[in-house]
């Protein structure tokens, strides 16, 4: 079993503290992504994984084995940079054959080894050559190559695929997924870019400035979000937030934004337990937001259209709402254009409420 767990993990640099007491577990064969901004602590997660960095305090199991004092080697796990680092005087069946040889394995079954793996990664054709010799997504490949060849308990990819252009990353993720799926492997796989999260990872752990935010599926992150970070961090067009006071009127409550009022009094019993505060921040997805040219419901509010921006088959729309900026996304196109005025209505069923002061999910 290729379970990995984290218990209470710490890690320090002098007054820094880079991840705050994390415990999270990893499921054996599940392929899990670290999300977060630059800094946020996840490389540094990995590095405490695969043994490059010792946790501060706090304890790191794979398996049933406590690691904390394991050598990477020892730990028999496989990790695959950013910069893929490939030993540029070897060909490339030289660079995969190299863990191997570590192992002492007979020569004939390196090469049975080794060419299997080259076959599975479609990189056959390339044995012979040295890394300079090879594109950016054929080097990615005999990256992963090298890690893989040994069949270690775990992977761990510290963001392998920053380095590729936008039409190779999206198919090195397919890749990815569809040979994780195939090896049956433990992976976690650190990025900053939450497309390749959303796309590939059975879960997603979001971290931010050292501290786990939220573990959990990636419908769940998008759909349900535990927190604004998380919110704000999940999401292009990101989630638009807006300034609110709770109020009561006429038995109904309200949150009363300023220029507009929303009727949240079908979700009163769930805020009332949950708020202390009256003052909330709403969340809108822009894909949440009709945008129309005339009212259509009693809660839809005027604003004035700032900016047209079509993006393929759909259009965003940046709009003000008085002194509140708005983003709303259609995937049809409408008869509207910038300068002009437009009625927007939120589909309440998939509005977002969160804590002005905690930054906590309500809704």
């Amino acid at each position: 079993m290729a379970r990995v767990e984290l218990k209470n993990v710490t890690k320090r640099f002098g007054s820094l503290t880079a991840v705050d007491t994390l415990s999270l577990t990893v499921e054996h064969k599940e392929f899990m992504c670290i999300l977060g901004p630059s800094g946020c602590g996840k490389t540094t997660t990995l590095r405490m994984i695969a043994g490059l960095e010792t946790p501060t305090s706090g304890l790191i199991y794979i398996g049933d084995e406590i690691v904390n004092e394991m050598t990477p080697s020892e730990r028999d796990i496989a990790m695959v940079f950013q910069f893929y680092a490939l030993y540029p005087g070897m060909t490339v069946y030289e660079n995969l054959a190299f863990p191997l040889k570590a192992q002492k394995l007979a020569k004939n079954e390196i090469g049975r080894i080794v060419r299997e793996t080259a076959e599975r990664l479609n990189i056959s054709q390339i044995l012979e050559r040295k890394p300079h010799q090879i594109t950016a997504g054929q080097a990615q490949r005999v990256a992963l190559g090298r890690a893989v060849v040994r069949k270690p308990r775990v992977y761990l990819l510290d963001e392998p695929l920053t380095n590729l252009d936008a039409r190779l990353r999206a198919y090195m993720r397919v890749e990815l997924k569809r040979l994780q799926r195939e090896w049956e492997q433990t992976t976690i796989y650190v990025t900053h870019d939450q497309l390749e999260a959303i796309a590939m990872a059975d879960r997603i752990v979001i971290i931010d400035r050292g501290v786990l935010q939220q573990c959990d599926t990636p419908e769940g992150v998008y759909s349900k979000p535990g927190n604004r970070f998380v919110a704000g961090f999940v999401g292009s067009p990101p989630m638009n937030f807006i300034d609110a006071s709770l109020v009561e009127a006429d038995g109904r409550l309200l949150a009363d934004c300023g220029p507009f009022k929303t009727d949240l009094s079908q979700f009163s019993d769930i805020i009332g337990r949950e708020q202390r505060s009256s003052e909330v921040v709403l969340g809108m997805r822009p894909e949440d937001i009709k945008v129309t040219k005339e009212s259509i419901e009693p809660d839809s509010f005027q604003a004035e259209v700032e900016a047209v921006e079509p993006i393929g088959d759909e259009t965003i729309y940046d709009v003000t709402v008085g002194e509140i900026r708005l983003r709303a996304l259609t995937a049809i196109p409408l008869d509207i254009y910038a300068g002009e005025e437009a009625w927007l209505t939120v589909d309440k069923n998939k509005l977002h409420v969160f804590d002005r002061r905690t930054g906590e999910a309500l809704l």
